[in-house]
């Protein structure tokens, strides 16, 4: 397989390559790209619990800032 003109790359070669941030962000990839293939989940089920995931964070930062009580 080529990818962007090089020669394939194993594995090994790819995590030796990317940063932490990368190699995370391949992961997660990865892993829901084999899950939506396979049918476990669909890609509108994904968004939906990455919307609600979202919105809770964003209501623990709202409540843990002193500010937010007074508006």
């Amino acid at each position: 397989m080529r990818v962007g003109g090089k020669k394939s790359m194993t594995y090994e070669e790819a995590m030796k390559v990317s940063s932490r941030d990368e190699t995370f962000k391949a992961t997660v990839y990865a892993m829901n790209t084999l899950l939506i293939h396979r049918g476990i989940y669909t890609q509108e089920e994904f968004q939906g619990t990455f919307v609600e995931w979202v919105k809770k964070e964003e209501l623990k930062k709202d409540i843990s800032r002193p500010e937010a009580a007074l508006t």
